[in-house]
């Protein structure tokens, strides 16, 4: 009987390696930006209008319902041991660590073979990613220095990448190629920062035991890795491992997602070049076998090669490839759209709206709207003229300024760190507040210079 194990019959023993682990990723791994592009665009206006649901809701007689719903308890049974929290919690917790997940695997990719692959390139997107951190959380820390509100000073360090590329991508060839792929390198490093400050200063008090499992758990997937394994049902129930380590840990669970993503293999085992010949060989293979199309169109010996040349082909798509472009859609239509319904929704009334003017909702819009761009484009800038950093090709001063804008989206990120900071208090909804103000200040803001000073550039050739 014929298994997976007769591929050699396919892949002569050249084929079977690739060369170098550089070669493997360069051929292999690089992204289709343009697909990845368009993904943002859509899954930017489901936010929209999942933030605009959130919203009518939170602000209608379906008030009351809306908030029981985000409280309703779920529970999960297995064994003698139950997982009970409210569907707000589970959503937070639970489907965050897929986002998370996909964060971690595009931030595996980007150092592998993206933009911050090349130390000189990385260079600019990287300072301009750290500019943008520091700066909205000097001028929200400081606002709130010694303050009830102080926790919250990782709110305003985020872009949301979604909603920052798709519209620049709107903006169609108003704007460089290059710009766009700046503003992604920018916000892989930014959801970086993200990650490691939820991690370190998110955190409630450590419980040992809970970390002594999410440490096997990762060891697990580690050995998985070592020893060749590339299918998702080995790393799946390894990864849920990992990620109730994490929640009986006090670290936020789902940071296991981007541990569980660093473990994802990202080599193959049969280069594209190879590809070619082993669909000749198993093309003649198949020409070669009799088919009895009155009984049996295919028989069982040309469904095995056809079984020989799918394994074959799989060898060829790292599993980091394959695995971020099957959570991409789920997490761009599904996970985060779910994510701002139930966390977007702030009653919005006089009160709401005077407290735009206290020190939380305060901070955080001038950290989205005057810190990033600070903090953006003046990180931009002195890395360039000490340089250590080059501009990109095509790619003017005046938009890298209106790109910085546009890092002023906080939202995704943005909401999920004020739920750690201020989760269950009134500065939540004030946070959310800012959140929503500070973001759209900055899109329209980014979008109007982009186009301001495309117009600008256009009538300058004509002339």
């Amino acid at each position: 009987m014929a298994s997976h194990h007769d591929v050699p019959e396919l892949i002569t023993h050249d084929e079977q390696v690739a060369t170098t682990p550089g070669e493997r990723a360069a051929e292999v791994l690089l992204r289709p930006f343009q697909r990845f592009a368009r993904l943002q665009v859509a899954g930017g206006v489901l936010l929209i209008a999942c933030t605009v649901v959130a919203l009518a809701l939170a602000n209608s007689p379906l008030y009351d319902l809306y908030h029981h719903l985000l409280e309703q308890p779920l529970g999960i049974f297995f064994a003698e041991r139950r997982l009970s929290f409210s569907l707000h919690h589970w959503i937070n917790d639970g489907l965050m660590a897929v986002f998370f997940f996909a964060v971690g695997l595009e931030i595996k990719r980007e150092f592998l073979v993206g933009e911050l692959a090349e130390p000189r390139k990385a260079m600019l997107p990287i300072a301009a990613a750290i500019g943008g951190m520091i700066v909205p959380a000097s001028i929200y820390a400081a606002l709130n220095a010694g303050g009830p509100g102080s926790p919250g000073w990782g709110i305003p360090m985020a872009t949301d990448i979604a909603f920052a590329l798709g519209a620049l991508v709107m903006l169609g060839n108003r704007v460089p190629e290059a710009l766009k792929v700046f503003l992604v390198a920018l916000a892989i490093v930014d959801d970086l920062g993200a990650v490691l400050v939820i991690a370190m200063f998110y955190t409630s008090d450590l419980a040992l035991g809970g970390l002594a499992i999410a440490g096997v758990f990762t060891l697990a997937l580690v050995a998985a890795n070592v020893a060749g394994a590339r299918r998702a049902l080995v790393y799946a129930p390894l990864g849920v491992g990992v990620w109730y380590g994490m929640l009986t840990s006090g670290v936020h669970a789902t940071l296991a997602g981007v541990i569980v993503a660093m473990t994802i293999p990202a080599s193959v085992k049969l280069v594209p070049g190879a590809i070619s010949g082993v669909l000749r060989r198993g093309a003649d293979k198949l020409d070669q076998l009799p088919a009895d199309r009155r009984t049996d169109p295919m028989g069982a010996e040309r469904v095995a090669v056809l079984e020989r040349l799918d394994h074959a082909l799989e060898q060829a798509k790292p599993p980091l490839q394959r695995f971020e472009h099957a959570v991409a859609p789920w997490v761009t239509f599904a996970i985060m759209p779910v994510f701002a319904l139930f966390n977007a929704g702030v009653h919005i009334d006089a009160s709401a709206l005077a407290s735009l003017a206290t020190p939380v909702p305060l901070g955080i819009v001038l950290g989205l709207v005057v810190g990033k761009q600070v903090g953006v484009f003046g990180a931009s800038w002195l890395a360039v003229k000490a340089g250590i950093a080059s501009l990109p090709q095509g790619v003017s001063w005046r938009q890298v300024y209106g790109t910085a804008w546009l890092a002023g989206i906080g939202f995704t990120m943005s909401l999920f760190i004020s739920s750690l900071a201020f989760g269950g208090t009134a500065f939540e909804d004030q946070a959310k507040m800012g959140i929503l103000l500070g973001s759209l200040v900055s899109a329209l803001g980014g979008v109007w210079l982009l186009v301001r000073g495309a117009r600008a550039a256009s009538e300058r050739r004509t002339l």
